[in-house]
């Protein structure tokens, strides 16, 4: 099932995803993180782009804080309800329908600061070489990257999925209720896949819980922090 379907279902009838309007608490610790290291402040109103920006939950908090903010999102039904919490804020965010598996509709250097929150796992690999060459060319030199994704390095039921639904590709699975493909990084994957463009500054492991059919599952997570290079 093409990705646009699967998440316009599960974004109608949300079986994986936990709706909130509130932003990601890892993502705002990312933008502490480039306050006190970086002196990189919201207030300076840098360009920003959320990758796969969902119901606006990380984009229209950021514009409330005084960013540029752009988001490229795959459901239409979560656009409509980003956009609708965007103008409840009274913000504006430069939302964007298409999937961010191919190019993206933005200029080169258009950005100051990109952040992916659990989105590019769902891509193949055609698409996530793609969408590495699209942040590269749509980041400024020395701007900033927010990744958090999924880990396989010590994650006992991301292993359990590998061998009970094994997806088309190395490291992947089917998420039977709702076809979803999702691939789990190990760190080495991470360091091979981001450094050609990338600074990794920190790249740390993060225990957390993910819901699906009203049951928690403990799953483990990258946290990365990255700089931008030519």
């Amino acid at each position: 099932m093409p990705q646009g379907t699967i998440w316009e279902k599960e974004y109608r009838q949300p079986k994986l995803l936990a709706p909130t309007d509130k932003p990601q608490k890892d993502t705002l610790n990312f933008f502490r993180y480039l306050r006190k290291k970086h002196s990189a402040r919201l207030e300076d109103k840098p360009t920003i782009l959320d990758i796969g920006s969902g119901n606006g939950r990380n984009a229209n908090y950021l514009a409330t804080m005084g960013a540029e903010v752009s988001g490229i999102e795959i459901s239409e039904t979560a656009l409509r309800v980003a956009q609708h919490e965007a103008q409840k804020k009274n913000v504006q965010v430069k939302y964007t329908l298409g999937s961010f598996g191919d190019t993206f509709r933005f200029p080169e250097n258009s950005f100051d600061i990109a952040i992916d929150v659990t989105s590019s796992n769902s891509l193949n690999e055609a698409e996530r070489e793609v969408y590495t060459q699209e942040l590269h060319r749509t980041l400024k030199p020395g701007g900033f990257f927010f990744l958090k994704t999924l880990c396989l390095d010590g994650d006992k039921n991301a292993k359990n999925l590998l061998k009970q639904s094994p997806g088309p590709e190395k490291h992947t699975y089917i998420m039977k209720k709702i076809e979803l493909v999702e691939k789990v990084f190990t760190r080495q994957e991470i360091i091979n896949l981001y450094t050609p463009h990338f600074e990794i500054l920190e790249l740390s492991k993060k225990e957390s819980y993910t819901r699906m059919n009203n049951r928690s599952y403990k799953r483990l997570f990258w946290i990365g922090y990255m700089k931008h290079h030519r």
